[in-house]
């Protein structure tokens, strides 16, 4: 950790407010009977439908676009320590020790249930960060020190930090904790039994070379001296980008890439270059780890998580569900023909959907089929029930999912046009806008007719394709003319309005 700590005590700042998509709560993560801080928490919160920081760019840049990520953890032993940052369960009879600090002012005064043998991040004879973690699972609260050396009694380290994992209580603004963000190491750690569960449900812990003098939400402390906006701030979140196939991985690697993807992962110290949190596990293989440095930084982005804030000293993320609607809700189509149906997806950036008919992707010959664009093609002859199901179900969140009900009927109701105005007084020489609608029918074209003559005639007067007529230049008699609107997808099908022309 390389933690410069003359400079503990700014305020945080925030990144530019900016509008973002849709957030779908899953359970939390745990351990034992305990979650790790709650699921609406800021850590267990998806940000891949968030926009993109417009630091994005700069901060790639400055960490490392080709430097490649690297799993900090593993199996076995480096430098005679654990590889990765080990913890401890422990219930809740664990003897608590007092604890001296060398920044006492920031840190939680204790006891600690950290036993004196709990295990140090690089080993007993580390020089290193040597973090001692600790969670009772009986009371779900953390322990957490940061340089911890086990005393006769007691433990020394330079600080310390509680955390009740139920809660969403971040520490007090410009607070370190065990780790240099202010923020809590163990949320962030990928743990081997989440690769058994077969999910990582939760952001991961990175860190990079040089940050800001500066942090954002949900970061409480930065730990650098410098300003230029180029480096990102305590806290800032990454995510691999959608984009990235990690189809050619192994099923491990595959967990903890979707989990950059959906979760991403937050800066929490100084140290080296898009290196990966985790804790030690003897069933870790090094070498499929390993096989993550073909990534590199470029495939990262920054994402501003900053209009999740609800509260800037709570860890509680803004939750929106989505939701997806289907235009029109309902139809009745006729057996062999089609409807256009669409669908929005409410919160969401991603619009895409999947569509169905009766829960089965693109429907069959029996309830009718649909294809991607919603088109829907009813069957050829009724079903048993008349009425199916079009499904519309989100890509980005597959439990959102909208529907429409389609009746089908065994013949299309007859096509009829209407015309409006029905009826008009036109001074010779003036004109009339006249409009028509056909009602069931896709297509909306006409032929206007003024006493039975296409497009009419200098005797009874004009009329355009747009139903423009134009009165005669002298009263026609009979005074009082026809304009019909004839419907061009079925001719037998027509309405009609009555003019009379008068002189003045």
């Amino acid at each position: 950790m390389l933690r410069d700590k003359r400079f503990p005590l700014v305020a945080g700042i925030t990144l530019s407010l900016l509008t973002f998509g849709s957030i779908a709560q899953a359970q939390p993560p745990t351990i034992g009977a305990c979650t790790v801080l709650p699921a609406d928490n800021i850590w267990n919160t998806p940000v891949d439908q968030l926009p993109v920081s417009p630091s994005s760019s700069t901060y790639v840049a400055t960490i490392g676009p080709t430097l490649p990520v690297h799993a900090d953890f593993g199996s076995g032993t480096y430098n005679g320590g654990p590889i990765g940052i080990p913890f401890v369960t422990v219930p809740g009879t664990q003897t608590k020790y007092p604890a001296t600090f060398l920044y006492a002012s920031e840190s939680d005064p204790g006891p600690y249930a950290v036993p004196l043998t709990a295990p140090i991040e690089g080993g007993s004879q580390s020089t290193g960060d040597r973090h001692a973690i600790a969670v009772d699972t009986d009371n779900c609260i953390l322990y957490e020190l940061y340089n911890a050396f086990p005393q006769m009694s007691s433990w020394k380290a330079d600080s310390g930090a509680i955390f009740n994992l139920l809660s969403d209580a971040l520490r007090p603004a410009t607070w370190t904790s065990a780790d240099a963000a202010g923020l809590p190491i163990l949320p962030g750690l990928v743990r081997y039994d989440e690769i058994v569960a077969g999910e990582i449900r939760h952001a991961l812990r990175f860190t990079v070379p040089q940050t800001q003098r500066a942090y954002v939400w949900p970061a409480r402390h930065y730990a650098s001296s410098l300003t230029d906006p180029k480096y990102p701030p305590m806290g800032v979140r990454f995510r691999l980008k959608a984009s990235f196939d990690i189809s050619g991985y192994s099923a491990t690697n595959q967990i903890i890439l979707r989990a950059l993807k959906k979760y991403g992962m937050m800066i929490a110290d100084n140290g080296s270059a898009w290196f990966l949190s985790g804790a030690p596990d003897s069933r870790w293989d090094n070498s499929d780890l390993h096989l993550l440095g073909q990534i590199t930084g470029a495939n990262f982005e920054a994402v501003d998580v900053s209009s999740l804030m609800i509260d800037p000293n709570s860890g509680q993320a803004q939750q929106t569900t989505f939701s997806v609607s289907v235009t029109p809700a309902s139809a009745s189509v006729p057996v062999n023909t089609t409807k256009q149906f669409s669908a929005t997806v409410q919160n969401s950036t991603n619009q895409t959907v999947t569509w169905g008919v009766n829960g089965v992707v693109n429907g069959n010959v029996t309830a009718g089929t649909i294809d991607p664009t919603g088109l829907y093609a009813a069957p050829s002859t009724v079903p048993t029930p008349a009425t199916v199901t079009v499904q519309a179900t989100s890509q980005a969140m597959p439990s959102a999912v909208g529907t429409a009900a389609v009746t089908i009927t065994s013949t299309a109701p007859p096509v009829t046009v209407s015309v409006s105005p029905a009826s008009a007084s036109v001074r010779i020489n003036r004109t009339q806008q006249f409009t028509a609608s056909v009602q069931n029918s896709t297509s909306q074209t006409v032929t206007w007719k003024v006493n039975g003559v296409a497009g009419g005639n200098t005797t009874v007067g004009k009329i355009s394709g747009a139903g423009l007529y134009s009165a005669p230049s002298s009263v026609p008699s009979p005074s009082t003319v026809t304009i019909t609107a004839v419907s061009a997808a079925d001719p037998t099908a027509s309405g009609s309005a009555s003019v009379t022309i008068r002189k003045r």
